[in-house]
């Protein structure tokens, strides 16, 4: 299943049948992906009296209870009312959902005892290219990240002189393997998360980021069309599937 995207006056041609999924799913399990301190996801059938919402139980459907916090479970994203006083809702801040985006790979440095993702290296991955969305995948990139436990463990995050290249890049959405942009222990600066929504300006509402995503290493560094694809939840962030699709040559 073959269609073709007009982009910028330009033609190109994707294949929808061959989608490459960069989302990590939210399970029951306590082997589910986790940050930030909470308990695992809870996934079990639905009681009530004597009622228990499972096939094997005796009932005629599997009706289960979901427990999770999206920003610590699995592939989600954020809008701006993620750090803000007032609500915003990213159901209602994303409204387009593809875009032409670059994935790049990132060895994050060591500065001052973290690893980080400096401009120099966003610099060096991006060259001139001018994206709509982002797609970082930092090495080591092993399967483990699918059920890492990140609580006390200070990953990488982005510099803030990173994050405004971004913005002055003209990137709208943000897409990172890791369990935030910013350093896990901050004092609340979220240096990285407000420079990105320019928080003391004029915000960008529209603008995204994705965090806790998997992007395989069978996948190339390179130019893709994304499918940020999102549940509908009226809150500041979303699980969401984001998707990439590989633009065959002409």
């Amino acid at each position: 299943m073959k269609t073709i995207i007009k982009h910028n006056t330009k033609n190109y041609t994707i294949d929808l049948s061959q989608p490459l999924d960069i989302s990590i799913p939210i399970t029951g399990k306590s082997t589910n992906v986790n940050a930030w301190y909470v308990d695992p996801p809870k996934i079990g059938p639905h009681t009530e009296g004597e009622f228990i919402g499972k096939v094997t139980e005796g009932a005629s459907t599997n009706f289960n209870d979901i427990s999770f916090n999206p920003h610590a479970h699995g592939t989600h994203t954020e809008c701006v009312g993620h750090i803000t006083e007032e609500f915003y809702s990213v159901n209602k801040s994303l409204s387009k959902f593809f875009f032409m985006a670059e994935v790049i790979t990132i060895a994050p440095e060591k500065i001052k005892g973290d690893f980080v993702i400096s401009k120099k290296q966003l610099q060096y991955a991006l060259g001139n290219k001018n994206r709509e969305a982002v797609v970082i995948r930092t090495i080591p990139n092993l399967r483990d990240k699918m059920t890492r436990q990140y609580a006390n463990t200070n990953p990488p995050y982005l510099l803030e002189s990173a994050a405004q290249l971004l913005v002055d890049k003209g990137v709208e959405h943000l897409l990172i393997d890791l369990p935030s942009v910013d350093k896990e222990k901050d004092d609340g600066a979220l240096l990285a998360h407000k420079t990105f929504w320019n928080f003391d300006g004029k915000r960008r509402l529209e603008a995204t980021i994705t965090e806790f995503v998997f992007v395989a290493n069978t996948i190339k560094d390179g130019k893709y069309f994304l499918n940020l694809q999102l549940a509908a939840f009226e809150n500041d962030a979303s699980p969401s599937r984001p998707v990439l699709y590989l633009i065959e040559e002409s």
